[in-house]
């Protein structure tokens, strides 16, 4: 499976920070908005990444994460010229997906707790797979419907009127299909290419799931400056608490066997003194002596 990471957009929401950086390159906490999402990925197993963003963002992406060779990763890029819907990125990104199955998320979508989508990634087959997540503000996204025995009924982009308090969040993954649906799929009212369409689309075909996430699961959303400022007070507490840290992508890629401890040690060793070489220095130390 292949990963695409959508971090395109005006970010207008979080106006006028976007005058100086794009959305996705700002600081949640300790680290830019894009390691979170790029984290997620790579924990996953994803090992072949598409990043899309604007033409004048993307040098400072490739700037920020080369070609993820670092990382045991490869990493491509592509542009986003106009903003046209999430569902845009399919389009945007048919040669990179090629043949294979994809998993698409939305690069200021923060999310920690289990290894669910660990299970997901490794576990998916046909069809498409999207998620619940129970929100109390349901009518701000695309919300999920079920029967009495949980399956997904419908899925309605931002309704007046939720028929359940499950949103779904901003990781996606799909068969090859999506590239046929994306190619047929035709803007909405708003002139967008809608991710909620492609969802419909595999349901109307029976091939959708809806995976219901736990309690004890957190998504965060930080693309308005509150919401910015929650997810970056949430990630302070999680790593002051627990002495760990949440979206560091070289550890994630560590633990997953892109990156040899000879290698982490490397990295760690060749960036500037501070908390983030101290961490992955413990990381590495750590795991020497566990071996």
């Amino acid at each position: 499976m292949k990963g695409i990471l959508l971090a395109g957009g005006a970010g207008s929401r979080l106006y006028p920070l976007t005058l100086v950086a794009s959305k996705q390159l700002q600081p949640v906490y300790d680290k830019p908005m894009v390691y979170y999402p790029l984290t997620t990925l790579i924990e996953g197993g994803i090992r072949e990444i598409c990043l899309i963003s604007t033409p004048q963002d993307l040098p400072r992406y490739r700037q920020l994460l080369g070609d993820g060779s670092r990382l045991g990763l490869s990493l491509e890029y592509r542009e986003q010229v106009r903003p046209e819907g999430i569902a845009q990125a399919f389009r945007i990104g048919e040669s990179f997906i090629g043949n294979d199955a994809v998993t698409l998320i939305l690069g200021d979508n923060i999310f920690y707790g289990g290894d669910v989508f660990h299970q997901a990634f490794s576990q998916f087959g046909e069809g498409a797979m999207i998620f619940g997540y129970r929100v109390h503000d349901p009518e701000r996204y695309g919300v999920v419907e079920f029967d009495n025995a949980g399956r997904a009924l419908s899925i309605v982009e931002k309704p007046k009127e939720p028929r359940s308090n499950h949103a779904v969040p901003g990781l996606y993954l799909y068969d090859n299909t999506i590239v046929e649906i994306a190619r047929n799929l035709r803007p909405s009212p708003r002139g967008e290419l809608e991710i909620t369409d492609v969802n419909c689309e595999y349901l109307r075909r029976g091939l959708l799931r809806v995976q219901k996430l736990s309690r004890g699961f957190a998504w965060l959303d930080a693309g308005t400056s509150s919401s910015l400022h929650e997810a970056s007070a949430f990630v302070q507490t999680i790593e002051k608490r627990q002495g760990i840290k949440v979206g560091c992508p070289e550890e994630a890629a560590f633990r997953r066997g892109f990156l040899s401890l000879e290698t982490l040690g490397e990295l760690a060793g060749s960036m500037p003194r501070c908390e983030y070489r101290d961490y992955l220095t413990a990381v590495a130390e750590e795991a020497r002596r566990s071996s």
